[in-house]
């Protein structure tokens, strides 16, 4: 990581920084179409909800592409130069995009960068906040006052964008809610990939025996004694299965499962922890993915 932020502060003297932007989470840089605003987001979630609060008004170039783990991101030349082109520049926060601000720094961007995170109510160093819906409707909020901060003359539309959007979000939060109502708490217990679902677990009163990998960051590792004492954990408690992420190989989850004698869930059933899925499938979008995750969980540990 420090190479390539290295590497990228040494190239940012040589790139001529041309106007960038991008609808498609799969565009690479290039010049945003003329009246729209040029907007980079660093995650899936975050260039979603750009996207969709934006609308038609704004040319989002996505950083992170889907399945892309963002805990360890390289960012690239393309990157630095979306950046330097951009009016409006939307992270996660939470210490989720360690890397930005020094690819800021070298791209010499002049625009505003919005912390969508503002106002969520945190967890200890976790940054997965929106796997609450309640925060990702403040997320939008968030990104409703860049958007119109940086284009008031389109800050109705961006209002009217949100108000629409935020009522989707209560309604997820309502099915949400439902679908777990009729699975006794005894059966909410979850094993992943990574300490990703905490805010999910909290809102939705989950229990969460653990993880594969025993963290919040992806590139930390099981020990010996870690793997038996989670392998005992999950046959103790009863514990029907592991759940794999979209991101993350399945190896490690599948022989820990195996261990204990439970199921693995994962494949297309896979949940989205950290990205969403591919452009242009209903897991693409921030909604369709939590609708995927719940309808997975719920089957797997009511059934």
């Amino acid at each position: 990581m420090k190479a390539a932020i290295r590497y990228l502060l040494a190239a940012g003297a040589a790139l001529s920084l041309a106007a960038c932007g991008s609808t498609t989470p799969g565009d690479e840089a290039g010049a945003a179409p003329a009246g729209k605003l040029a907007v980079v987001a660093t995650t899936p979630e975050v260039a979603d909800f750009v996207r969709t609060v934006g609308g038609t008004d704004v040319a989002v170039t996505q950083i992170i592409k889907p399945n892309v783990d963002p805990h360890d991101y390289e960012p690239t030349p393309a990157d630095l130069q979306a950046i330097g082109a951009a009016k409006l520049v939307v992270k996660n926060g939470v210490g989720l995009e360690e890397w930005l601000d020094q690819t800021i720094e070298s791209a010499g961007f002049g625009g505003t960068v919005v912390d969508s995170s503002q106002g969520v109510k945190l967890r200890k160093d976790d940054p997965h906040i929106w796997h609450d819906p309640r925060n990702a409707k403040i997320m939008v909020t968030n990104i409703q006052k860049g958007l119109a901060a940086a284009d008031p003359g389109r800050a109705g539309t961006f209002a009217k964008n949100l108000t629409a959007y935020s009522a989707q979000l209560d309604q997820l939060d309502a099915d949400n809610t439902a679908a777990w109502a009729k699975i006794p708490a005894g059966q909410r217990k979850l094993v992943t990939n990574h300490d990703a679902f905490g805010y999910y677990v909290d809102r939705y009163q989950l229990e969460f025996v653990g993880s594969v990998i025993p963290s919040l960051d992806t590139s930390a590792e099981l020990s010996a004694g870690q793997l038996g004492d989670l392998v005992a954990k999950i046959k103790a408690t009863g514990t029907r299965a592991i759940f794999t992420e979209s991101s993350l190989p399945a190896k490690s989850a599948e022989a820990i499962a195996a261990q204990a004698g439970v199921k693995v869930v994962g494949g297309e059933d896979a949940l989205y922890g950290d990205s969403l899925g591919e452009p242009g499938t209903p897991q693409g979008t921030y909604l369709g993915a939590e609708k995927h995750n719940t309808a997975t969980l719920v089957a797997a540990l009511g059934g």
